[in-house]
C-alpha cells in the first residue's frame, strides 16, 4: 500500500512546500499506556514547541488557505501541544503523539487493517462518503480518504473511527506531514525517532517508509 499513497496535485498546487513521510510498521504488539510511554509524554511535553511557533503557524496558514478557520478546527499539532499534560492513548499513538509535540509537525496513525485501498490527500468535492461523526466534508477541503471515504477532514484535524489505531491494531500507517519552514533532514529525524519508539514497543517489528511529495 506504501507505494499506492497519493497527493492530489490540486493539494500540491494549493502547498507547493507539502510533503508527507509515510512509515508503515507491520507486526506490532500494541498494549495500553505503561511507565516507558508515560516517560516519553512527560520528555515530549517539557521540549514541546509552543503554540506560537512558526511550524504551528504554517500549518494554520494552510488551514486557511482551503477556508478552514484554524482557531476553530485547529490542526493536529496545534490541538496536541495545547494538551499538557499530553493524553496517555496507547503505546502506539504515546509514541507518535511524542514525536509530533517534540518536532512541532502533524503525525496520522491509521490501522493498515481497517484501511480500504491506498491512502490518498485531496481537495474534498463534497460528496465523499464520511462518518456520520466527522461531518460531510466541505467543497475544497483538504482530506485523507481511502475506497471507502474520508478518513481524516481538514488535512489533520479530525480522524475517523473505523482506521483509529487501538490496542487491538498490529499493522499501522503513519503520516508525517511536512510544511516549511520545517525541514526535510528534520522530518527525516522525526521519522528515525518514531521507528526507534516502534521498535522499543516491538522489537521484532517490520518498518518500511516512502517519501511522498
Amino acid at each position: 500500500m506504501i507505494e499506492e499513497i497519493q497527493i492530489d496535485e490540486a493539494v500540491r498546487r494549493l502547498r507547493p512546500d507539502f510533503t508527507v513521510l509515510a512509515i508503515c510498521a507491520y507486526g506490532l504488539s500494541n498494549g495500553p499506556t505503561d511507565d516507558r510511554s508515560r516517560e516519553w509524554l512527560a520528555a515530549a511535553a517539557a521540549q514541546a514547541v509552543p503554540t506560537d511557533h512558526e511550524k504551528v503557524e504554517a500549518w494554520r496558514a494552510a488551514y486557511r488557505a482551503f477556508g478552514a478557520k484554524p482557531q476553530r478546527t485547529r490542526p493536529s499539532v496545534d490541538a496536541l501541544v495545547r494538551r499538557m499534560p499530553l493524553p496517555e492513548i496507547n503505546l502506539v499513538v504515546d509514541a507518535y503523539n511524542t514525536v509530533s509535540v517534540r518536532h512541532g509537525l502533524p503525525i496520522g496513525g491509521e490501522d493498515l487493517r481497517r484501511y480500504d485501498g491506498a491512502a490518498r490527500l485531496i481537495r474534498a468535492a463534497g460528496d465523499e462518503p464520511s462518518e456520520e461523526a466527522l461531518g460531510d466534508p466541505e467543497i475544497g477541503e483538504v482530506v485523507w480518504r481511502d475506497d471507502t471515504g474520508v478518513t481524516c477532514r481538514r488535512w489533520n484535524w479530525r480522524q475517523c473511527v473505523r482506521t483509529r489505531i487501538t490496542e487491538e491494531t498490529v499493522d499501522a500507517l503513519f503520516l508525517l506531514e511536512r510544511l516549511e519552514p520545517l525541514s526535510s533532514d528534520e522530518l527525516a529525524a522525526a521519522g528515525d525517532e518514531l521507528s526507534g519508539l516502534l521498535a522499543a514497543i516491538t522489537p521484532e517489528v517490520r518498518i518500511e517508509s516512502r517519501l511522498i511529495g
